[in-house]
């Protein structure tokens, strides 16, 4: 059978899957262009995840106090029959703005991700305004492109030089940086931390936090005054050459180098060598997660312009238009949406009456985790949740509804990555039911004659097809199909890549990437993810964690603290406590702890300390990696 990786997940990896004698078997496709047949480590393990024994089998209903997970088992005619019945209460009661469906990327199947919204389209609930990830940067690059799709991974082999920027690629995009090392490119790496990417790459820049757009800007500023530039590329497709070339005209290097911490010589060397090999530059997601990140992705992305290309960023490859599956058209009054950051203040504000969660673990994943769980505890809000498995969030809920896999339903997914769409076949059925299949349970529930409410997976997956020009049959025979390229324009105001950007400007932002410096009290928090885990995924099956505060050991002499040291780490929004590990890969100034492990497992996890603060210009998007803590030796 055909199986896609449904996870949040760059690389979506193709699977072709086996169920015999009671057990899943997986391995990678080895006809897809882009996986090649090979399985990150999470993906080997998918076995373990879909037989685990924790798996919720049967629906529950809450008995005692949020969080304290006592439930009792309940049927599903019963469990529908009385979220069908709040759902009524509360809209008659409240209106219909106060239910909000709160989903996101934790199955990234078309269907599975989609279906549910039709019907809180039709009910013309609230929705959540998806901000906590890559917001700042999609934001950034339409100012600049008019568009977040990038450089076709495919087209790499054409090329010399890849520029890992802010991003872990062998953990979070391997099979991209097995891409580049089988197309022979050279590897260059920007992070803050010394990653298992820089280690394996062939340069390294270490840069200070917060400051990627000084180093941007100056790499501009000396490939522009050295005339190394593709002059006939800019003069055709650049808008605010000459205005831009003034502004990074007045950088001090001398400036640029204390800031950044890294050498004039190293931001000459970077410049001249990028510009003879007129590098591609993959820009991670995590960095753009601060108060500085849409500045930084700005900067970043001007880059591959001057050296002549039209879309020389990677960043996002999502190509076909999924809008069918979620069925907007159904909604008959203008959708509110909240954003994603601010879900605890609406809860606290009593706007928010019914909440239906799927697809998502905010008990673990959103920052500020004291707040929102204070919130939930103190409020009114009636949840369902509809999930694998009894996770933070599933704890806190009035209804739990167990949930499928992917391995046991039929559905599509596209990827962040490549320009394929692939089909996600079902191999066998074990517990839970598929978000389609709930979904037309409660629009039967509450009575609604509507046919999108009811439509199958086979209809919905060929409907998106067709208005893609893609074939069902070619899919079903290969398991993936690509989508075909089209002549891409600049959507910016002005038509062409905007140096001097007017969308930017409509915003009050400088038209040019502006550096603010960022200073905090204390240790700058970064909370990347575990190779093991995606976000707060996987957490509780394959028993691969790493709760330890990795620390400089500069930083940590001065604090008393050595190695294996439990240590209390806190600020204004928590405090938590675990073990100090030493390391020369954290720069001093810098602290990391992996993001979004399960609270209920390990009694905290770093949203605890997060900041769940937004940056109102880029879309209020997420800026929980501009937390600052301070540490020190528990008593």
């Amino acid at each position: 059978m055909f199986n896609v990786c449904m996870r949040d997940c760059y690389d979506t990896c193709s699977v072709i899957s086996q169920f015999k004698n009671g057990t899943l078997t997986v391995r990678g496709n080895p006809n897809h262009p882009i996986t090649q047949g090979l399985l990150c480590p999470k993906g080997a393990l998918l076995p373990k995840w879909f037989h685990s024994e924790e798996r919720l089998k049967s629906p529950l209903i809450r008995t005692g106090g949020r969080g304290e997970g006592k439930f009792r088992r309940a049927d599903w005619s019963e469990v529908i029959s009385l979220i069908a019945q709040k759902l009524k209460e509360t809209i008659k009661k409240n209106g219909s703005e106060s239910v909000l469906v709160y989903q996101y990327a934790g199955d990234r199947g078309v269907v599975n991700y989609s279906f549910p919204l039709r019907l809180f389209h039709y009910l013309n609930a609230s929705f959540i305004d998806y901000a906590i990830c890559d917001r700042a940067g999609q934001e950034a690059l339409k100012d600049v492109y008019g568009s977040a799709v990038g450089f076709n991974p495919e087209d790499l082999k054409n090329q010399k030089l890849i520029v890992y920027w802010g991003i872990n690629a062998f953990w979070t995009n391997l099979h991209g940086f097995m891409l580049t090392k089988r197309y022979g490119l050279e590897k260059w790496v920007v992070d803050v931390v010394k990653t298992e990417t820089a280690k394996r790459s062939d340069k390294f820049f270490q840069i200070k936090p917060n400051t990627d757009v000084l180093f941007a800007l100056s790499i501009a500023k000396l490939i522009i005054e050295n005339e190394l530039y593709d002059k006939a590329f800019v003069e055709k497709n650049v808008y605010g050459f000459e205005e831009f070339k003034k502004y990074v005209s007045r950088l001090d290097l001398d400036f640029v180098s204390a800031e950044t911490g890294i050498s004039k010589h190293a931001i000459e060397e970077f410049a001249f060598n990028y510009a003879e090999k007129k590098g591609v530059i993959h820009i991670g997601y995590g960095f753009q997660r601060s108060l500085s990140g849409g500045e930084a992705v700005r900067a970043i992305s001007i880059l591959p312009a001057l050296v002549g290309h039209k879309f020389g960023f990677i960043y996002d490859m999502k190509t076909i238009d999924k809008s069918y599956a979620e069925g907007s058209f159904l909604r008959t009054k203008p959708i509110r949406r909240i954003p994603q950051m601010e879900l605890a203040e609406h809860i606290e504000s009593g706007e928010i009456k019914f909440l239906y969660i799927y697809n998502s673990n905010p008990l673990a994943s959103l920052p500020n985790q004291n707040r929102l769980r204070k919130a939930l505890k103190e409020s009114d809000v009636f949840v369902v949740v509809h999930d694998i498995f009894l996770t933070d969030t599933a704890l806190h809920a009035d209804i739990v509804l167990p949930a499928n896999t992917f391995f046991e339903r039929l559905d599509i997914a596209d990827s962040y990555y490549h320009p394929y769409v692939m089909l996600n076949e079902p191999v066998t059925k074990l517990y839970g039911k598929s978000n389609r299949e709930v979904t037309t349970l409660l629009a039967k529930a509450l009575e609604i004659d509507n046919p999108y409410l009811y439509e199958s997976e086979e209809q919905v997956i060929r409907k998106i097809l067709e208005q893609n020009g893609l074939s069902w049959e070619e899919l079903k025979e290969k398991g993936f199909v690509k989508v075909p390229e089209r002549q891409r324009e600049y959507k910016t105001p002005s038509g062409r890549i905007e140096f001097y950007s007017q969308r930017a400007t409509e915003r009050g932002l400088n038209p040019f990437p502006e550096y603010k410096p960022l200073k905090g009290k204390g240790l700058q928090l970064l909370s990347p993810t575990h190779r093991m885990t995606i976000t707060s995924q996987y957490h509780n099956t394959y028993g691969i964690i790493d709760p330890n505060l990795y620390i400089n050991p500069k930083d940590a002499k001065e604090r008393g603290i050595e190695d294996g040291d439990l240590v209390e780490v806190y600020n204004s929004k928590g405090s938590i406590k675990t073990r100090a590990k030493l390391s020369e890969d954290v720069p001093s100034g810098v602290v990391l702890l992996y993001k979004a492990f399960w609270p209920k497992l390990l009694g905290w996890n770093v949203n605890f300390l997060t900041s769940d603060s937004t940056v109102e210009e880029y879309g209020k998007a997420s800026a929980y990696h501009s937390t600052w803590v301070e540490v020190r030796k528990a008593q």
